[in-house]
């Protein structure tokens, strides 16, 4: 198919690849490479939306290993003529040039808005957004600043890789129950958020990460669509041109469902 007739547009998010070990990783990035080939024939843009990684920091002339076979796949699909937008997460946040120069990428730090013909959407990771958490956006702002970065940059990569993975780990066992669980409309950050924007400007589809519940919500007219992971659910969406709908890969089978709930456990 002629990449002038693809029109599908396909979102995913929060695969955190390297968590929680070397061969859970390589499983989950084998069957990532088996959905990306997948879409690949009716794909006209791919939106990875944060946390691909559950760390990444480039070095001046390291990056961490691993990964190959989802950065060889990207590479593939945008030489090809495939868009593939990446978004920085809370745990890939230190993605600087490698990633788009090497694999075509566009790369985005903030959300984004997007016509798709006559859909308005607004698209991003989502963490530090909404009210709350404060704690959390105060640390963004160190992490994102020059001078964290640089200073990290002076550790060998052999401690500083391992120190950053120390910590998320912790940081999943902390909070990874909240993970699982629907809060209500009332105390889900991002739904807030949404509503908040929707008072002064209008969007057909919020499509956000972070969360890794799949969420499905409809918010007035619009829509709140969080992706889910791909650890546990294996969700992602597609735009048709007219709608989103939420699916489910079967990493055995290849094989894709609907997902209609709004909430899928």
């Amino acid at each position: 198919m002629d990449n002038k007739e693809k029109s599908n547009i396909y979102f995913a998010s929060d695969f955190h690849l390297g968590a929680p070990t070397y061969e859970k990783s390589l499983e989950r990035e084998k069957n990532l490479v088996r959905w990306l080939d997948h879409i690949k024939s009716d794909a006209k843009e791919i939106f990875l939306v944060g946390d691909i990684f559950d760390f990444w920091f480039e070095y001046k002339h390291a990056i961490p290993k691993g990964f190959v076979r989802l950065q060889g796949k990207i590479a593939e699909l945008t030489d090809s003529g495939i868009k593939i937008h990446v978004f920085t997460g809370n745990h890939d946040m230190w993605i600087f040039d490698y990633i788009p120069k090497e694999l075509g990428v566009t790369l985005f730090r903030e959300p984004q808005v997007f016509n798709f013909g006559a859909k308005r959407f607004l698209i991003g990771h989502g963490d530090g957004l909404g009210p709350g958490d404060a704690g959390y956006k105060l640390i963004k702002k160190v992490f994102e600043s020059k001078l964290a970065q640089w200073a990290f940059a002076r550790l060998h990569p052999n401690f500083g890789i391992w120190l950053a993975n120390y910590s998320s780990k912790s940081s999943r066992a902390a909070t990874g129950h909240e993970d699982k669980v629907f809060k209500g409309a009332n105390e889900e950050w991002l739904y807030q958020y949404c509503l908040e924007i929707l008072k002064t400007e209008h969007f057909d589809y919020f499509v956000f990460g972070h969360r890794h519940l799949p969420l499905n919500l409809p918010i007035g007219e619009s829509r709140y669509i969080n992706l889910g992971d791909w650890i546990k659910y294996m969700t992602y969406a597609v735009f048709d041109g007219e709608q989103v709908q939420m699916k489910r890969w079967e990493k055995n089978t290849g094989v894709d469902a609907k997902v209609i709930d709004q909430v899928n456990s």
